[in-house]
């Protein structure tokens, strides 16, 4: 029954500056929301079909960077854990973007 969990080798790091958490949450936004302010804009300035397209695109992406930002922040042993926009955009900025700062 032990071997049924994951360790958790380190805590969801705590971003202490303000310009750190700013940056999470710009990025918190960009990964929750973008998919649907691209999709908006391109309805408003697009035929619809190819906005449609956009859309479609805009959320592959949306994905496929969010994957991206997950596996280059988050350890190893802790990827297969399930993590929300906030959480991924936390560990990302506290690993890359403001190390040594906190």
């Amino acid at each position: 029954m032990q071997s049924d969990f994951t360790n958790m080798i380190e805590p969801t790091p705590i971003l202490k500056s303000k310009k750190c958490r700013f940056l999470a949450m710009i990025l918190t936004v960009a990964l929750s929301c973008g998919v649907y302010i691209v999709a908006i804009f391109s309805f408003y300035s697009f035929k619809p079909l190819i906005a449609l397209f956009i859309t479609i695109f805009g959320f592959i992406a949306s994905g496929i960077i969010r994957s991206k930002l997950r596996n280059s922040s988050i350890p190893q042993s802790q990827q297969e854990l399930a993590y929300n926009d906030k959480a991924i955009a936390t560990w990302f900025v506290a690993k890359e973007l403001c190390f040594g700062t906190d």
